[in-house]
């Protein structure tokens, strides 16, 4: 009898256990691409846009930096399209949101030159100080002024670059420097 109650016990652990959820995979990768970079100084502004930085890169104040910057490398951000293909994008964020995607507090990054060279990057929300030198394809701005100028690598790049009705660009936009 007590033999079949501990067998019974086993039989039962065994059962359930089997039932339990599965652990995730270790694939020792963070997932870096779908976290924001939040950022208020020029180091952790650097950082993020490098090639090993973040998809998304958010100001939490305005910020001034004295020297030429490159938003660099190719990021997913963490969702992918109809065909299971990762989404390649790079946001600049230059503002806050609230929980319900309210914009709180919108900012101004100063960088004499920012060198754009991550396909499907935009610049969001606030202001941009500085001239823009594009050579990747699909440069956006949404909701941002631009007071500099935007070059555009080739003629390819040029027509592939989009700006909404809320952004607008104090210089001029062409290719070449």
């Amino acid at each position: 009898m007590r033999y079949r109650f501990i067998f019974l016990i086993l039989a039962l652990m065994l059962i359930l256990s089997g039932c339990g959820a599965k652990p995730a995979p270790n694939t020792n990768t963070p997932d870096a691409y779908a976290t924001p970079s939040m950022v208020s100084d020029a180091a952790g502004f650097e950082k993020a846009i490098s090639n090993n930085g973040v998809w998304i890169i958010c100001l939490l104040n305005d910020l001034t930096i004295d020297k030429e910057l490159v938003l660099d490398g190719e990021f997913s951000n963490g969702r992918k399209d109809d065909n299971g293909n990762d989404i390649i994008q790079r946001k600049i964020a230059l503002y806050e949101q609230d929980n319900n995607r309210n914009i709180t507090a919108r900012y101004t990054l100063t960088v004499p030159k920012l060198t754009i060279n991550s396909p499907n990057a935009s610049i969001q929300n606030g202001t941009f100080k500085g001239d823009l030198y594009v050579n990747a394809p699909n440069f956006q701005l949404v909701g941002t002024t631009v007071e500099g100028n935007i070059y555009f690598s080739s003629e390819e790049i040029k027509n592939s670059f989009a700006m909404d009705e809320n952004s607008k660009v104090t210089g001029e936009q062409k290719v070449g420097t």
